[in-house]
């Protein structure tokens, strides 16, 4: 009801939409509320594929981010205040890594992070067409969640790590602090 007021729909009409589209992933309705409570918690919007379900191997589902949730995500925090890159080049001129560096209002050294392409490469098409661009949203990700302490949310890359464990079921749901 509280998501549902907040995008000026129906409680049933969001339940429907969600389970017919981005939360499809659901396996049963402890999911879909776990899920629902962390969208509504972050203030992310499904159905701008902000977050969606990725069903665990293990059972239960995951929350995953895309990359313009975390964006959101750091943008509407009160102590964000910019973000630049570094790409880091071999002999070549190949990309083999790119540093995120995060500025927070209230800290006097910036967050800094850098994911190795070697590392994060997958043999999806998106990685095969624009590696530069999936590393760079990468870090992006990893660097908002190391620079803000968002828990709770996986994003693109992170489904491995869900096979047996982090999971939400109705048995797991996450508090803030967690």
């Amino acid at each position: 009801e509280a998501m549902a007021s907040r995008l000026q729909v129906s409680p049933a009409g969001l339940k429907s939409t969600l389970t017919q589209t981005v939360f499809s992933g659901c396996r049963n309705d402890s999911e879909f509320i776990a899920l629902v409570m962390v969208a509504n918690e972050y203030h992310l919007n499904p159905l701008l594929k902000e977050i969606y379900a990725f069903p665990a191997k293990g059972g239960g589902i995951v929350p995953m981010v895309g990359y313009d949730g975390w964006v959101k995500l750091m943008n509407n925090h009160p102590q964000f205040d910019g973000i630049e890159y570094n790409d880091h080049l071999d002999s070549k001129g190949n990309l083999y890594a790119i540093e995120c560096i995060i500025y927070r209002k209230d800290r006097r050294h910036p967050i800094r992070l850098m994911e190795l392409l070697d590392e994060c490469r997958r043999g999806t098409e998106p990685w095969k067409m624009m590696p530069s661009r999936m590393l760079r949203n990468r870090v992006t990700c990893q660097a908002a969640r190391l620079a803000f302490g968002f828990s709770g949310i996986a994003s693109e890359g992170d489904e491995d790590t869900f096979i047996d464990g982090g999971a939400l079921t109705a048995q797991s749901l996450p508090s803030r602090q967690s």
